[in-house]
């Protein structure tokens, strides 16, 4: 089948979008431009399937290379069938092929391979081959290949040899690999046991632990995979064989010799259980549980990714000049001041907490600082000493008379960014300790532009992040940061480097070269500049165009969604509706969708495709719209609440925080965030958590139970 048609069928989208997409894949385009711009193409496919898409044809086009490679090695040695062919071009994974090509590899020196070595290749194929033979006549046949090799002293040692042979030959049988891996995946038992029963951990629950293979989630896998990692368990697969060995008896062994010849029956019984026990069972498990884990991580980085991708589109909160607290014991509270653009006004060390406990003076600073720069929000990190350092911010807010509320902030990444390169020359004239507070201030005011500034695998919305195929991750996470950030846009005037080499088409060279060009030459007035940044050409201009913006430039057009390649054709169309292009900067033209009645007409008369001719008026009427505001926003305090405070049946309100296989987190203002069991999320069966919550969705939550000493949270969302 073409791959065309694999996709076709597999992705439910019709050949003519497959080709489109293919096509456009092949010329160089980035995934956001041909979601974004290109829609009639491949009938409006979203960036998630087009990422999916992309990932798909990489590997059915890795497959058939692999064929290709696999064919011409069998066919080096003299082997190839037309049987043989055509499986290989049949094969539908890569498993598929690697089964099928495992007799014809080169081996390592193998008991099988020593036999043959001795010379008993052609005994093990009479064997094989089930002749009438009697007892006499098998030990007289073995008897030959004595004088041949000085270690094979008896008629068993050479029918040791030939069994050996037999074994592997079986082993490499793609048929009866296939038919095993089926097996054990439906029937066997993932079993685990502790290596020291006495020594106490977090994987108790899996010291004396079985579960049906098919039927694990994958939390499980995980959990699982890291105790035995970390040697607190082993981790095994408990099958029973019989089905198995009953399989490979029907399949290898002739009616006539099961019948006849008890002896050679036995030759190859102990061949096809030796094969099995010794060379398929312990290869199959690897195989198995390398699946499984590889399913396991792909499930949770997909969880990661769309926790990731709400802790992005969590709505900025304008307009506030904002006092960020990195909450410390020993070192100090850090605090940074940024206005309303994140500009840093002022930076203060105080000391509040243990051992110096200067709460007073930290006070008077704190209180100064909020009259000085006008103050009307703070946001405080969620790290060590915040409980303490909320209790000092809950007190000082009580004597100012205008209102300023506080925010508790997740800082998981403010630390690595601080101390990162980029951090340095962002800040040079601050230490780590200011800029992690400048980070915190800044991801309240814009979580997208502040985020992209920290590796993604630091930002702590997943689960066993860990334990993952770290290069993986890593391309996952950058993927849904390119998604978010070219959902929203990007004020090329004001973006960083960071921000900027997130948009399509643009490296981190040419987001450098964006921001070196901008330094010397001053703001950009127009998109039509950016073609003369060094290594910024045609075809990056192309990608990236439409999604960085100019503000109060020279052209409003610049300033929305709307790509260059179009200006023309919206030129016309406002035209003809009696529309300015100078009104787009006032607000929008609002009421132009009204004024079309047949949008497939007018899109022909303007060269343009119906689905573009309809996102461009929707850009037009709205431009610049930030998807973000759309998000709910965070929950603002002024006063605080402790885990003693909680008790059965009292109904908060709070923020999901991170959202796992197994329920979620919700930070409902005491330090702790509790957990919502996915039983608990709703009346109705639900697979997976994310189908009722995401990362920043405010939520109310009954409270269930309190363990205070082990500060744990039970929550329901039910009602």
């Amino acid at each position: 089948m073409e791959i065309a048609q694999v996709l076709a069928n597999e992705l439910e989208i019709s050949e003519k979008q497959v080709k489109a997409t293919i096509a456009l894949i092949d010329e160089g385009n980035t995934i956001p431009f041909i979601a974004r711009y290109r829609k009639e193409a491949t009938g409006s496919l979203d960036d998630e399937l087009l990422r999916k898409f992309d990932e798909r044809l990489r590997y059915l086009r890795n497959l058939e290379e692999k064929k290709t490679q696999v064919l011409h090695m069998i066919k080096e040695q003299g082997k190839l069938t037309i049987e043989l062919e055509q499986a290989i071009w049949k094969a539908v994974s890569l498993v598929q092929v690697e089964d099928l090509y495992r007799p014809f590899r080169p081996k390592k020196r193998t008991r099988a391979t020593i036999a043959k070595e001795k010379g008993l290749e052609p005994l093990a194929e009479i064997l094989w081959q089930q002749e009438d033979m009697s007892l006499q006549d098998i030990e007289k046949l073995a008897s030959a290949y004595l004088s041949i090799d000085q270690e094979l002293n008896t008629v068993q040692d050479v029918l040791q040899g030939a069994k050996d042979i037999l074994a592997e030959k079986i082993s490499d049988e793609a048929e009866y690999r296939e038919y095993i891996r089926k097996y054990t995946y439906e029937q066997a038992l993932l079993c685990a046991k502790a290596k020291d029963p006495d020594k106490e951990s977090v994987y108790e629950m899996y010291y004396a632990y079985q579960e049906l293979l098919k039927k694990i989630p994958s939390h499980r896998i995980l959990a699982l995979n890291r105790g035995e990692k970390e040697k607190f368990l082993t981790v095994y697969l408990e099958l029973e064989e019989e089905g198995i060995i009953t399989y490979l008896l029907q399949r290898i062994i002739k009616k006539e010799t099961l019948k006849k010849n008890n002896e050679l029956k036995n030759i190859l019984e102990e061949a096809l259980i030796d094969s099995y026990r010794r060379l398929i069972a312990p290869s199959i498990e690897r195989e198995i549980r390398n699946t499984l884990t590889e399913q396991a991580e792909n499930g949770a980085i997909g969880v990661f990714g769309k926790n990731l991708m709400q802790l992005l589109m969590q709505p900025p909160i304008t307009g506030n000049v904002v006092l960020g607290w990195d909450p410390a014991f020993r070192t100090g509270c850090k605090l940074a001041v940024v206005d309303e653009i994140g500009k840093v006004l002022d930076t203060v060390v105080i000391y509040p907490t243990a051992p110096q406990n200067k709460v007073k003076e930290s006070k008077k600073i704190l209180l100064d600082l909020i009259q000085k720069h006008q103050v009307s929000l703070i946001a405080l990190g969620n790290g060590t000493a915040s409980r303490e350092s909320e209790q000092i911010i809950v007190e000082c807010l009580k004597d100012i008379p205008k209102t300023v509320q506080y925010v508790v902030v997740n800082e998981a990444g403010a630390s690595v960014y601080s101390a990162s390169a980029l951090a340095t020359e962002e800040f040079p004239n601050f230490d780590v300790g200011q800029r992690s507070a400048i980070s915190i201030a800044r991801r309240l005011q814009d979580p997208l532009a502040e985020l992209v500034k920290i590796d993604s695998k630091s930002i702590g919305v997943g689960q066993y992040q860990h334990d993952m195929n770290q290069k993986k991750l890593g391309e996952a996470l950058d993927q849904i940061v390119e998604e978010c950030v070219n959902k929203v846009g990007v004020d090329v005037n004001t973006a960083s480097v960071a921000l900027l080499s997130y948009a399509a088409g643009i490296t981190k060279t040419i987001a450098k070269n964006i921001v070196n060009y901008r330094e010397e030459n001053g703001a950009f007035q127009e998109r039509k500049q950016l073609l003369k940044v060094a290594k910024l050409g045609p075809k990056s201009f192309e990608q990236c165009a439409g999604f960085l913006r100019i503000r109060s430039g020279k052209k409003p057009l610049d300033a929305t969604a709307v790509h260059p390649e179009s200006y023309s054709s919206v030129e016309k169309l406002l035209e003809r509706l009696s529309y300015s292009v100078e009104e787009i900067s006032q607000g929008g033209l609002k009421g132009l969708s009204a004024k079309i009645t047949d949008y497939e007409t007018m899109a022909k008369e303007l060269a343009l495709g119906e689905i573009t001719l309809r996102d461009i008026v929707k850009e037009l009427e709205k431009p610049g719209r930030d998807p973000r505001e759309e998000m709910p926003k965070p929950i603002l305090r002024e006063d605080i609440l402790e885990i003693k405070d909680l008790s059965p049946g009292l109904i908060l309100k709070g923020t999901v925080r991170n959202v796992i296989d197994f329920g979620a987190f919700v930070d409902i203002g005491v330090h702790q965030d509790g957990l919502v069991h996915i039983s608990e999320m709703t009346q109705k069966y639900i697979k997976h958590p994310l189908e009722v919550v995401s990362v920043g969705d405010v939520v109310e939550v009954t409270v269930l139970s309190v363990d205070i000493p082990k500060k744990r949270i039970q929550l329901s969302m039910k009602r």
